[in-house]
């Protein structure tokens, strides 16, 4: 049975991983692709002028507005979502149901006619070109950040900052070193999240932006609209595929060093109070 059951398990993980990896086959073979006739099954010819030429000035100039983009959202959505999900959390707000139901909201709108009218707005308001589309994408990153944060918090001992106040830490201390620690998975996961959201988005950069911002997403869709320029939107696209892998890396490394081992986490987190009063006695 066990046996059984391992076996289905396996076949559904490379399944999965079948699923996932089989639309990158397509656009290695076009990046790497020199002459590929209709007839043939792989191109007859190879080489790397899609990802030399394909990768210039402009694109590079793209790359980092995207990435600009991407950190802006994370950093403003990631505490955002902290906030809201610790006050739902804790039950200081009123109709908590309807508020939770108002920050999810953006998932289940239209996007396009969101953003149409939202666009209105901002313009009548003469915000600036960047910052509205930063805005409009915090506001669409809110719904990940906050139900990823209002997961954590409802494992969340609060226990140990009640422990830890008691004993005579201050609340920054207690934020930086009980709060922090504690919820540093699940703030790493948000970020990156919210770093997606920013990092992938071409509707509300295209709309909101008027199409002077010019990110990685809007290159490769300009390069897809066109005719015969398969090879660059090949190369464009793995190109887009580095910056979230890094900032996959860098959330999975930011969890394991503000972490540490779960056991001594769960050890460590209950006598933190008396450490933080001593520290503060001394000084």
């Amino acid at each position: 049975m066990r046996r059984g059951a391992a076996v289905v398990r396996g076949g559904v993980g490379l399944l999965l991983v079948f699923w996932f990896t089989a639309p990158f086959v397509p656009l290695l073979l076009w990046a790497g692709a020199e002459a590929w006739p209709g007839s043939a099954p792989v191109p007859d010819r190879w080489s790397p002028a899609a990802f030399l030429d394909s990768w210039g000035a402009e694109a590079r100039a793209a790359l980092g507005r995207s990435m600009l983009l991407g950190t802006a959202v994370a950093l403003l959505a990631t505490p955002a979502g902290a906030v809201a999900a610790r006050a739902l959390g804790r039950g200081t707000v009123r109709h908590p149901r309807t508020v939770a139901a108002v920050l999810l909201a953006p998932v289940a709108l239209p996007l396009f006619a969101v953003v149409t009218g939202l666009n209105v707005v901002l313009l009548r308001l003469r915000v600036p070109a960047p910052a509205a589309v930063v805005l409009v994408l915090v506001v669409a990153a809110l719904p990940y950040t906050t139900y990823v944060m209002r997961v954590a918090y409802a494992s969340y001992e609060f226990t140990y900052e009640d422990e830890a106040r008691t004993l005579g830490a201050s609340a920054t201390a207690v934020a930086w070193r009980v709060r922090l620690p504690l919820l540093a998975p699940a703030l790493a996961s948000a970020a990156f999240l919210a770093f997606l959201v920013g990092w992938s988005d071409y509707i509300v950069t295209l709309v909101v932006g008027g199409g002077r911002l010019v990110t990685v997403p809007i290159l490769v869709a300009s390069a897809a609209s066109g005719t015969g320029n398969e090879p660059t939107v090949g190369a464009l696209a793995l190109g887009a595929l580095l910056p979230p892998s890094l900032a996959l890396i860098a959330a999975a490394l930011a969890r394991h060093r503000l972490t540490g081992p779960a056991p001594d986490r769960r050890r460590s987190a209950a006598p933190v109070g008396t450490a933080l009063s001593s520290q503060e006695g001394a000084a």
